[in-house]
């Protein structure tokens, strides 16, 4: 008796961006596994990339945030041009990131507890400051001592201040710096918050001027990157340099803090330290 024919079923592939390779551990990981934990890996714990608008709803209370100084738009004042002319890369940054610069900002809740918020994106020129984003974060700074906000920025800028804009980039820094001492003579609460990466003029800055510095497990932080710092004074680097580690064990920063923990590690600064600041203290 013959068997029946069969019937030759297609191969079917294996959906795109199904899966992830996790930079720590290097295993393949369900993406939905990872994205339920906050885009951490179930396996090691290593904490991936997320961008400036994933950042705000993983750490805002949903539906309370509240954009300030969206209108702002950065310009070339300096025509610059390096593989391509600076106003183009613009476009091109804003089209792929859905961003119009490297930092969000304005107020949301977090536990129920209004905050004034900032979030830089490494993925727009490597969250680097230009004039907008240093304009940003003073308004987002100013605006918190008038309105008596504890003031929570997050931290992710490989870049430092931006060479396409210059001095108009580098001033920045003073400018960012002289607004938080402003708010810290008012009495205010900054809890500033270390991801990977957190490096050059950024943590120069207003980085590391946090009245609480948190950082995010294995986070590269620093000014100048180890390889440039070991190429420059050719001797081998301390194990783990430049880490949320060794930065802890060294008193650069406060606490390590995982991405699960750290809505509620911050409500429960806020509760401890900003009891004697309300609407009615005057500034100083």
């Amino acid at each position: 008796m013959e068997s029946p024919p069969t019937t030759a079923r297609p191969k079917r592939g294996v959906p795109e961006g199904l899966w992830l390779k996790c930079g720590g551990c290097l295993d393949t990981i369900f993406r939905k596994e990872a994205e339920a934990m906050l885009n951490v890996c179930p396996r090691c714990g290593h904490h991936w990339y997320v961008s400036a608008q994933q950042r705000v709803s993983q750490l805002l209370d949903e539906g309370t945030f509240e954009e300030w100084d969206a209108d702002l738009a950065p310009t070339d004042p300096l025509g610059f041009r390096d593989r391509k002319p600076y106003a183009e890369r613009l476009v091109a940054e804003q089209r792929r990131t859905g961003l119009t610069d490297a930092v969000l900002t304005g107020s949301g809740m977090i536990r129920a507890r209004r905050v004034a918020c900032g979030v830089t994106d490494s993925a727009f020129i490597m969250g680097s400051m230009g004039s907008v984003v240093g304009e940003r974060l003073t308004r987002l700074v100013e605006r918190a001592t008038r309105e008596k906000l504890p003031l929570i920025i997050v931290s992710a800028s490989g870049g430092g201040a931006r060479m396409h804009e210059g001095i108009l980039s580098l001033m920045q820094m003073a400018k960012v710096s002289a607004a938080l001492a402003r708010y810290s003579e008012a009495g205010g609460l900054f809890i500033s918050v270390l991801t990977n990466p957190t490096m050059g003029g950024v943590a120069a800055s207003f980085a590391s001027l946090g009245d609480l510095v948190f950082a995010e497990p294995k986070a590269l932080i620093g000014f100048a990157g180890p390889r440039t710092i070991k190429a420059t004074i050719r001797i081998e680097l301390p194990k783990e340099f430049q880490t949320s580690e060794f930065l802890l064990e060294h008193g650069f920063i406060d606490r390590i803090v995982a991405r699960k923990d750290l809505k509620s590690e911050i409500a429960r600064a806020i509760d401890y330290c900003c009891s004697g600041w309300t609407k009615d203290t005057p500034a100083s």
